[in-house]
């Protein structure tokens, strides 16, 4: 007798880049394991749970519980939920969700090593993964001491859009410059574009914008494109999808034995021309990072910035750390290590293929310099990537 297939319900938006990467992570686990009867909604972000939810009859369900409204009627379900939103309204029910802070992380390290020494950051109060986001950047920049302006979407009181967005380019009329800003997400990056065109503000020269979701088509069809962040969306809905295939398959009690949230670092960030800049005003410094940026794949040491650059070596790394708080040599290391770690996550490659292709004269030299940055070898950081609890 054939096996029965279970029924889930998606309660998951496709209305925007990073909900479609986690459905189609739903999508690769289901194929590559037990066929599910799925049942998925058209709906939009925020949108209220189908009346049909609450007496249905199905196994389980994976959901972005965003409102309350969404949270009560999950909190009726006896049957397993997993949770793939941020903003924890059932905390009683595991979770798979970005890494907020690592995000925050990784648009400071892109803004600070193109030199920028002011920084503003443009949120949504609508979401729990925006504030949170707004939190961890702050306390990046705070840490190097630097200044941070910041601007919170508030359309979702009583203000009009119009409204909100002659706030917004009256904030961004009042910034310093140069100035590196972090949106949110790519849809805020984009409407921080705009203003900038109505503000006359030159991108990137006075202003560098980024995004998170990396929405290629929103990307690529910003003035200019815009640099945005890579969420692992596809490993979020893999992870789910394995989370409650466990729940689904095991009784109540051992359900409760699940970890209740798991976070997933980002991918990694793809540059385009709003952050393409170098923000910094010593030139000689300048040309070494833009070589370092435009070389750091290939075999090169501070000796090839030397043969550019006319002034000695000392001369160089004392300026160099002055600025960026890193000699040039850990500058191409730390490039280079943030490729490894891109690639390891990312690609099929060999550690010998890798190697070539970040600047690394062999494996052993790599793996070497890899382990002595992050803490463990090259394996078993792609292993632990790529990892989907079975």
């Amino acid at each position: 007798m054939a096996k029965k297939r279970k029924s889930v319900a998606l309660l998951i938006e496709t209305s925007n880049a990073y909900a479609r990467g986690v459905l189609r992570g739903i999508a690769s686990y289901v194929h590559e394991h037990e066929q599910w009867s799925i049942y998925l909604t058209e709906q939009d972000r925020g949108s209220v749970p189908p009346s049909w939810l609450q007496s249905w009859e199905g196994h389980g369900v994976i959901a972005r519980i965003e409102n309350q409204e969404t949270a009560r009627v999950i909190q009726k379900l006896t049957i397993p939920v997993v949770d793939v939103s941020a903003a924890r309204h059932v905390p009683e029910v595991p979770c798979v969700e970005t890494d907020d802070a690592a995000i925050a992380a990784m648009a400071y390290s892109h803004l600070r090593e193109r030199g920028f020494e002011q920084f503003a950051f443009c949120g949504d109060a609508r979401f729990v993964w925006s504030t949170n986001r707004e939190t961890e950047f702050l306390k990046c920049v705070e840490k190097d001491g630097f200044p941070c302006s910041t601007f919170v979407d508030q359309r979702h009181t009583k203000r009009s859009p119009g409204a909100e967005r002659k706030r917004l380019t009256k904030w961004l009329r009042r910034l310093p410059r140069p100035i590196g800003i972090f949106a949110t997400y790519d849809i805020k990056a984009q409407e921080v574009l705009d203003a900038c065109r109505e503000c006359d503000l030159k991108v990137p020269l006075e202003v560098a914008v980024l995004g998170v979701d990396n929405d290629e088509l929103l990307c690529d069809l910003s003035t200019p494109p815009l640099t945005s962040i890579v969420p692992d969306a596809e490993q979020a809905g893999r992870v789910a999808a394995a989370t409650l295939d466990t729940m689904m398959n095991k009784s109540r009690r051992s359900r409760s034995q699940l970890p209740s949230l798991r976070l997933l670092p980002p991918k990694g960030i793809v540059a385009r021309q709003s952050t393409d800049i170098v923000a910094i005003s010593d030139p000689d410094v300048a040309e070494a990072v833009r070589f370092i940026r435009d070389h750091y794949c290939e075999p090169i040491n501070v000796q090839d910035l030397l043969d550019r650059i006319p002034i000695s070596r000392r001369m160089l790394e004392s300026r160099f750390r002055d600025i960026l708080g890193r000699t040039p040599h850990q500058e191409i290391l730390r490039r280079r290590i943030d490729q490894i770690r891109y690639l390891l996550a990312n690609s099929d490659l060999t550690l010998i293929q890798i190697a070539r292709q970040t600047g690394f004269q062999n494996q052993e030299y790599m793996s070497v310099a890899f382990r002595r940055a992050v803490g463990q070898p090259p394996g078993a950081y792609r292993k632990e990537r790529r990892s989907v609890p079975q």
